[in-house]
C-alpha cells in the first residue's frame, strides 16, 4: 500500500463502518497524469451497495479527507468510491466464505492441465490449495490448483 493510503485508510475506516458498509480495497495511482483515490465499497445485501450509498459515503468521505492536516493528498486528485463490482477480487476472508459454492474465475502463474485460465464452483479451499469444480463439455471434474500457483483470482458471472 502507498504512503497515501496507509494514511488515509484508519481514517475513512471509521465512516465507512459506521454506514455498515463493507470496506473492499484501496488504491492510490497515476493515469494519464491525473491522480485517483479509489476506495471500493459493498454491502452485505442482496444487490449490494446502491448509487445513492455510494454517493452519501463519497460525500462524507470527501469532508474528511478536507479536514485532515498535514494534508495526505497535497497534489490535486480524483477521488472514487464505487463498488468493486459483480466480478470483483477475491481478496478478504470474508470473500473466500462469499465465493465458497459460487462460479469464480482463476488465472495461473504456469499451466495446470494445459491451461492458465479456469472458471468453475468453489467447492472448498484452504491455505495451500483450491478445489475448482470445471465443466469439460458435459461432464464435470473437480480439480485441485495450489495457491501459489494463482496469478489472480475472482467472482464471475457464469453464462
Amino acid at each position: 500500500m502507498s504512503k497515501v493510503t496507509d494514511l488515509v485508510l484508519p481514517e475513512i475506516l471509521p465512516i465507512i463502518d459506521s454506514r455498515d458498509d463493507e470496506f473492499v480495497d484501496i488504491e492510490y495511482v497515476k493515469e494519464k497524469g491525473q491522480n485517483y483515490l479509489r476506495i471500493y465499497v459493498d454491502k452485505d445485501q442482496p444487490g449490494g451497495i446502491d448509487i445513492n450509498e455510494i454517493a452519501d459515503l463519497s460525500e462524507l468521505i470527501s469532508e474528511k479527507l478536507d479536514t485532515m492536516d498535514p494534508d495526505p493528498l497535497p497534489d490535486p486528485y480524483v477521488l472514487e468510491v464505487s463498488s468493486p463490482g459483480a466480478e470483483r477480487p477475491i481478496k478478504t476472508d470474508k470473500d473466500w466464505e462469499k465465493a465458497q459454492d459460487d462460479y469464480i474465475h482463476v488465472g495461473l502463474y504456469q499451466k495446470i492441465d494445459g491451461k492458465k485460465i479456469y472458471e468453475g464452483t468453489l467447492k472448498s479451499y484452504n491455505d495451500e490449495q483450491i478445489e475448482l469444480e470445471i465443466k469439460i463439455k458435459t461432464r464435470r471434474k473437480t480439480l485441485t490448483i495450489p495457491r501459489n500457483l494463482i496469478a489472480n483470482i475472482r467472482f464471475a458471472i457464469e453464462f
